[in-house]
């Protein structure tokens, strides 16, 4: 699947940067959470500087997230790491998590940042370079209850009025298609190196306590200290190994596939609403060939609606093909490394270096 299309990498001049970093706890008497600072350099002419540092929680990348989703429903947005991540893998404000979600909230600003219509949104202007008391002021002024109600209440009607989008142009057809497959297979490779790494974990908690258990062996058998010495210090390599092939796996694999399980579900919704759009176009145009006596205001509508459609058509097929790129590189990426890791631990795992005392230790045993 990952080799079935063929892209070429094109430079870009880039003129934003953004890195989150620097995480800080903070404990009120109502909550606990974590700020990250966000330091953004640009040489665009609509900053006012060159240079802004802001604090930012989790919540406020929930807001700009929804806010993008709003001004742009057929665009792909880049995921967000979930409330918690990996499914308890890791407790909630350790530093493996506050890392881990770091690293998410990083690549999801720099997401937007590379894309070529989100990068110029407005809020996210505003969330680049507001500070704090201004960028809640700001959220005030978003769409209200009723309007996110009324927005929902539409999407249910359409939905269950329209059925099936009847006009919906083949290449979607195809590429819901292709995600369905796409969410099968990322999901089940999501589980499978979920399971491996916590095999992979439990595998090295017990091996971490087999060296000192040779190494107090020792002080029993004055024939086979060094022989002993051996084996625990051949344990105590292995164990390191392994340490590196769980890190290798948690950098640079679990959290790839699991940013692509995020991803097809965004698109899943995105193609929902191009087919809303779709679907109330479709239904305008029976309601045209119903009612002659609105004719004319149906036809203006459905003018409107084309044009709407065929703007949410092109914006879709442009970010399809920019998303597919993004994910073949990145799949492509994370399983050479893990190949590259393997390829490493075994090395060390069969080097006759490791393998030479504990091999005099077994020839005792079989002669003893």
């Amino acid at each position: 699947m990952i080799n079935q299309y063929k892209f070429e990498d094109e430079p870009e001049l880039r003129d934003l940067f953004i890195t989150v970093d620097d995480p800080e706890s903070h404990i009120t008497a109502i909550e606990t959470f974590i700020t990250y600072r966000v330091v953004t350099k640009t040489s665009r002419g609509e900053f006012d500087s060159s240079e802004y540092e802001v604090r930012r929680r989790y919540q406020d990348f929930l807001w700009l997230k929804s806010r993008l989703e709003e001004a742009h429903p057929t665009l792909i947005i880049p995921p967000l790491p979930e409330k918690f991540i990996m499914k308890g893998m890791v407790e909630r404000f350790s530093d493996e998590f506050i890392e881990t979600r770091r690293k998410a909230l990083h690549k999801f600003l720099n997401r937007i940042a590379e894309h070529p219509t989100l990068t110029f949104n407005e809020d996210f202007k505003i969330f680049l370079t507001a500070q704090t008391w201004e960028l809640s002021s700001h959220k005030k002024q978003g769409p209200g209850l009723f309007s996110r109600m009324g927005q929902t209440v539409r999407a249910v009607a359409s939905s269950v009025r329209g059925g099936g989008v009847k006009n919906r142009p083949d290449m979607f057809t195809d590429i819901n298609d292709y995600m369905e497959t796409f969410n099968q297979k990322i999901n089940l490779l999501d589980k499978i190196s979920q399971r491996i790494y916590k095999e992979e974990r439990g595998y090295y908690c017990e091996m971490k306590e087999y060296g000192p258990i040779h190494t107090l062996w020792c002080a029993s058998e004055e024939d086979l200290v060094d022989s002993l010495k051996g084996v625990a210090s051949c344990i105590d390599k292995c164990c390191k190994a392994t340490e590196n092939r769980m890190a290798g796996l948690s950098e640079n694999l679990l959290p790839v596939l699991h940013e692509y399980v995020l991803y097809s579900e965004i698109l899943t919704g995105v193609l929902k609403r191009r087919d809303q759009i779709q679907a109330e176009l479709d239904s305008k145009v029976d309601a045209l060939s119903n009612k002659k006596a609105e004719k004319d205001l149906l036809t203006e509508e459905i003018g409107n609606l084309e044009d709407k459609v065929e703007c949410a058509n092109n914006a879709l097929k442009a970010d399809w093909d920019r998303w597919k790129q993004n994910m073949q590189h990145d799949m492509k990426t994370a399983f050479l490394n893990v190949a590259e890791n393997n390829i490493h631990y075994y090395e060390q795992m069969t080097s006759q270096k490791n393998l030479e005392e504990p091999e005099l230790f077994l020839r005792w045993l079989c002669t003893s």
